[in-house]
């Protein structure tokens, strides 16, 4: 009786692997990690390593060679945006004398500044005048002023702009010193139209 049943045990498979077994004898798990081994071509600690390894060569020269030309096409836009700046602060600036100076002009002719100094036909003669200001005509303690300050020539840097009388040459850059007519900027450089910004 007993060796029946000892027999019959023998003849059974188990099901399951004991606790204590050894998973490379399984079957199961050993066809697992062959087949990850030959479809990724590396073992799956190898492929582990690799992604970590950060960028690759090519890659690092791709990177560089995008960034280089973002640099290329910033460079100009930010040129011409000083540049754009750079003419409407001097397009300000001199519609801002000459507006002091044409009122000048009109205070001249209208007797409010006294009288008219001979050869400036009515004209200040020089910029300052229009900072410092000008007695009324008839008041002693009066002055009227025109400009709070000089502006500032955005190309040259400095407050020295180009002047022509009433009696110089309208292409003239040399001042003849009688009076202050029109202002210019001294700068040679060229709007990208082509025209000299010394004739704006």
């Amino acid at each position: 009786m007993r060796e029946s049943r000892q027999q019959s045990r023998a003849g059974r498979r188990p099901c399951h692997s004991s606790p204590g077994a050894n998973p490379e004898q399984s079957p199961q798990v050993h066809a697992t990690r062959i087949f990850a081994t030959e479809s990724s071509g590396r073992p799956a600690s190898e492929r582990r390593l690799r992604s970590q390894c950060g960028l690759t060569l090519v890659e690092l020269i791709v990177a560089f060679t995008i960034m280089a030309l973002l640099t290329t096409m910033a460079v100009p836009l930010a040129r011409y945006k000083v540049r754009r700046e750079r003419e409407r602060d001097l397009r300000y600036a001199l519609h801002e004398i000459h507006t002091a100076i044409d009122k000048y002009k009109d205070a001249s002719d209208t007797a409010q500044l006294g009288p008219v100094k001979i050869g400036t036909e009515g004209y200040p003669e020089n910029l300052q005048v229009l900072v410092d200001g000008v007695k009324l005509a008839g008041q002693v303690d009066k002055k009227i002023r025109f400009l709070r300050r000089i502006p500032r020539d955005p190309f040259t840097n400095s407050t020295d702009w180009g002047l022509r009388s009433v009696q110089d040459d309208p292409e003239s850059k040399n001042w003849g010193g009688q009076n202050v007519f029109a202002v210019y900027t001294k700068s040679n450089e060229r709007a990208p139209d082509g025209t000299l910004y010394s004739d704006w």
